[in-house]
């Protein structure tokens, strides 16, 4: 058996660790014990799988049943849920006990169907290794699984291929890979194999490797597996999506910490009731007997009074609604093209302070176009969207007739014929019909462009047939193409300057490096439809005019030609490739969304800070920020390289001045949004590639796009936007932020009423009075008469000005001191008059206990339903937002205040709720006494506005 040269790396992680890319191929082979023209043995392979295993990505296990019900449950709220309806059933109020447990179980059933699907990231990545592979063993070309390759196979790359492994590189004939899923650069990279790179390259750098996932678009090659399953990149990426813990959402925390908060203020009050109760009946005058039936009675009934106060204090029906509440905010995210994968994510987004957006695909269109051209004439600017061959031809920002500038059509003709791309109908899509691209894609912007000038690509390559070609490669940094003249077609001719005198001719056409270009041309295309010598100043003209396109960020490309009578025996560049005439410059560039700029600027009105992070060029990515005025004044563009000398101390420092992060990495990503998460900051991560999926998945919540992003990216998500929209995000933040604001109206109405209701029976204890208020009362007003109005609450349309108003505190609770205002105000006038009507009940009908607290009930109920009104915005008066504005709170206080009628009224419920019928003299004392609490809120918001206006500009 062959030696196996790699026995002292047989660690995975060391194998991981080789900087292959800095290696000669000589060194590769060598250290892979492979031979470049026998590949492995069988037996090495068959040896080298037991060492290494498949060539897959380990799956983390799926989440439980069990798992999805602890989480549903496994909250203090629920907790106190649960220990109410158990004291409930002991004492033997079944009916309470009931109806505690259902709106438990109502509440994890709506979460678990909602929060049930399994994540999908892993298995996206197994979808992107290739299924077959063909390798080089025992000498012959064989196909295999990609399962089954292991470090030292040979596999032979094509066209079309997907990587099925990391490879070194050993051939690359004219090879370009699609890497945008891995790194975010939206142009194929051209490989090298003969390059031997330092070991501190960037992923994105190495252009004699090949990695896992991407995919071949153009050329041939010949690599060397050095990595294979959770070793490749994509396995690093697995892993970092495995390791990622799941973490509480801020409305989680919110409502987790007001739910202990809410807990333990109930059991002190039930507490000092009780003790309160027993104490003033053991000091009792001449009480002896403190164990005997009367003491046991006194001793239940004051039990039963604390119990009622835990039912007063606990919002049954918060939980409940909530989750309803969230689920109606998931369908209107999907109205605004946001699909919700997790309930609570909802309101997560409204939170967010930063948003980590990736360039390609999500700011700009991921569709290279060209925008600008330069020729003898000058430059011209192209517009229009995307592939879609659709747009004019402007100089000076006029539009031209094309006729009169015979270089232009000469430059993208030459360009469309040195091309390899083609533009395919992909059919209607709202109406429109839309294009796809196949091929390179800085060739297939070439095409787009000609096509909108209304140059038919077939017509045109039948004019000018290509005969003979030298491909493009990074060595010579162009493309040379010959062209037989089709000598019955004059008009054809026109552009190219070739006369009659010279039909049959070829052309020879040359697209590449302007630098390059340039050097091999003598003469020049000018506007007047003639060639002229190309002087040392007109060179310096197209060099000046190269780099302004440069500095724009614009990839730029450079077309020339020559005609002759014959094509040369000997195609080389030395015989082809002299006395050329320069046409034009082309600059294409993936521009920007054009609804980004506006969504960014409402961003950050709403105080949402954007950074861009992307695996792209410096130089791109700042002039993408500038036009869409993602850069801030003083703040700059960091490269992965620099970030790579950053401590984790001044990375935190730096990611609060960086606006654009270039060149980066996945781990890069992870770290930048560890940084600002370390800053205190709310973080949405918005992409679409392979490479945003760990980070997306750290976030505190992850946005993939929904038609550009890859499975991995959606299944790492927490929210998925179907449009691939910019402008969505921003749509989804505001009604994150409407979501969050409904929560803590309906949060304040039913604390506010509770915390009443507490205060009631707690006086009316305090003071000796008999309990104003059973627990089938109160339990029928908390989840009846207040459950409808506060799910009413949780359609509101928001507040007007809410995307003027800065992300709210990370740790601010949800009952923040302009909540605790609002809730003291209205304890004191609901537990006021509800304690004012049991009195005058008591005084009326001493001897009628249920008389007294008929009235105390109705007054209660009708004040908290009429409250329910004034509830629906916090800081904005009844009659500016209107006062049957929202039609579901009109008729959920109709239905609610029929139901309080029904058991006051319907003689077989009076008995039940221990109620007695009111008379025409009772309403008239009750009606003055409900309105007060709502008067009293209207007053409260008066007072709240003008404390904000100091604060919060926004709210005066």
């Amino acid at each position: 058996m062959v030696k196996n040269k790699i026995d002292t790396h047989t660690e995975k992680h060391d194998q991981i660790s080789v900087s292959w890319h800095a290696m000669t191929n000589t060194d590769v082979l060598q250290r892979l014990d492979s031979k470049m023209d026998a590949g492995l043995s069988s037996a090495e392979v068959e040896a080298r799988q037991a060492q290494y295993g498949l060539n897959e990505l380990d799956e983390a296990p799926p989440t439980t049943f069990w798992q999805m019900l602890w989480a549903q449950i496994n909250s203090f709220v629920i907790y106190m849920l649960l220990g109410a309806a158990i004291i409930s059933a002991v004492l033997g109020d079944y009916v309470e006990a009931i109806a505690i447990m259902a709106i438990v179980i109502l509440n994890a059933i709506m979460g678990i169907i909602q929060e049930s699907r399994a994540e999908a990231a892993l298995a996206a990545l197994k979808k992107l290794a290739a299924p077959e592979a063909t390798v080089l063993r025992d000498g012959k070309h064989v196909s295999v699984s990609a399962l089954q390759l292991v470090p030292g196979d040979i596999v032979f790359l094509e066209a079309g291929n997907f990587i099925p492994a990391d490879m070194r590189l050993l051939e690359a004939f004219n090879l370009r890979i699609d890497e945008a899923s891995l790194t975010g650069e939206s142009v194929s990279v051209q490989k090298n194999a003969q390059t031997r790179l330092e070991e501190d390259v960037p992923l994105g750098d190495r252009d004699n490797t090949a990695f896992m996932g991407t995919l071949v678009t153009y050329g041939r090659g010949k690599g060397i597996v050095v990595n294979t399953g959770m070793n490749t990149q994509l396995g690093m990426i697995a892993s970092m999506l495995q390791n990622v813990e799941e973490e509480q959402t801020p409305l989680q925390r919110r409502l987790d910490q007001f739910g202990k908060i809410l807990g333990w203020a109930c059991l002190i009050i039930c507490a000092l009731v009780f003790v309160i109760g027993v104490v003033r009946f053991v000091l009792e005058p001449g009480r002896a007997d403190f164990l005997g039936p009367e003491a046991l009675e006194t001793y239940t009934e004051l039990f039963m009074i604390a119990v009622s106060l835990a039912i007063a204090a606990v919002p049954e029906g918060l939980p409940a609604i909530v989750t309803i509440s969230l689920a109606l905010g998931m369908r209107e995210m999907v109205r605004r093209h946001a699909l919700i994968r997790k309930l609570s994510s909802v309101e997560t987004l409204g939170s967010a302070t930063i948003i980590c957006s990736d360039k390609t695909g999500t700011l700009t269109q991921n569709e290279m176009t060209v925008t600008r051209i330069w020729s003898d004439g000058g430059f011209f600017d192209i517009t229009g969207r995307g592939y879609t061959p659709q747009g004019d031809f402007l100089k000076d920002d006029q539009i031209i007739n094309l006729e009169d500038y015979p270089e232009i059509k000469a430059t993208l003709w030459l360009g469309s014929l040195n091309n390899d791309a083609q533009l395919e109908s992909a059919g209607e899509q709202e109406g429109k019909e839309t294009f796809r691209m196949i091929g390179d894609p800085t060739e297939g912007a070439i095409l787009v462009a000609a096509q909108k000038m209304g140059t038919a690509i077939d017509e045109l390559n039948q004019t000018y047939p290509r005969t003979q070609e030298i491909p493009f490669d990074s060595v010579r940094k162009r493309m040379l193409t010959i062209h037989t003249v089709d000598s019955n077609t004059d008009e054809a001719l026109t552009p190219l300057n070739i006369g009659n005198e010279n039909r049959g001719f070829y052309i020879i056409n040359v697209k590449g490096a302007p630098d390059v270009v340039l050097g091999l041309c003598t003469h020049i295309l000018t506007g007047k439809d003639d060639v002229e010598p190309l002087t040392e100043e007109r060179r310096k003209e197209i060099q000046a005019a190269n780099d302004a396109m440069t500095n724009d960020a614009l990839r730029v490309l450079a077309v020339a030609y020559r005609a002759v009578n014959a094509v040369p025996e000997e195609i080389t560049d030395a015989a082809l490739e002299q006395d050329l005439t320069f046409v034009g410059l082309i600059g294409m560039i993936d521009p920007a969304r054009e609804e980004v700029a506006d969504a960014l600027a409402t961003a950050r009105n709403a105080g949402i800070r954007t950074i861009m992070i992307t695996g792209d060029y410096p130089n791109t990515a700042r002039a993408i920020a500038e036009q869409i005025n993602l850069l801030s004044p003083g703040h700059k563009v960091m490269t992965g390289e620099e970030l790579n000398k950053l401590s984790d101390e001044e990375m935190i420092e730096s990611v609060q001045v960086t606006d654009v992060f270039a060149r980066v990495s996945p781990e890069h990503k992870m770290r930048i949004v560890d940084a600002l998460r370390a800053n205190q900051e709310v973080v949405a991560m918005t992409g679409d590639g392979v490479n945003d999926a760990p980070a997306i998945k750290l976030a505190d919540i992850g946005v993939a796009m929904g038609i550009t992003g890859t499975d991995v990216a959606k299944g790492a998500a927490d929210m998925v936007l179907t449009d691939d929209n910019y402008a969505s995000i921003v749509s989804a933040v505001e009604q994150g932020r409407v979501i969050y604001s409904n929560i803590r109206k309906f949060v304040y109405y039913l604390l506010s009423c509770n915390v009443a209701e507490i205060m009631v029976i707690f006086l009316a204890a305090l003071f000796g009075w008999p309990i104003p208020l059973t627990a089938i009362q109160l339990l029928w007003l908390n989840l009846v008469t207040d459950g409808a109005p506060a799910l009413a609450l949780g359609t509101e349309p928001g507040d007007p000005d809410i995307m003027n108003l800065p992300p709210r505190p990370k740790d601010e609770p949800i009952v923040n001191k302009y909540m605790q205002i609002g809730i003291l105000v209205q304890t004191i006038a609901i537990t006021a008059v509800t304690l004012i009507a049991y009195a005058i009940g008591y005084i009326f009908e001493p001897e009628h206990a249920e008389f007294a607290q008929t009235m105390a009930f109705v007054t209660l109920s009708i004040s908290e339903l009429f409250r329910a009104f004034t509830a629906r915005s916090e800081f904005y008066p009844l009659l500016k937002i209107g006062i049957f504005k929202n039609k579901l709170m009109t008729w959920a206080v109709l239905g609610s205040l029929v139901l309080i009628l029904m058991v006051v009224y319907v003689p077989f419920l009076q008995p039940i709720f221990n109620t007695a019928p009111l008379g025409v003299a009772e309403w008239l004392e009750i009606l003055p006494l409900v309105l007060i609490p709502s008067v009293a809120a209207e007053v409260t918001k008066l007072f709240l506005r003008k404390q904000i206006k100091k604060t919060q500009p926004a709210r005066a």
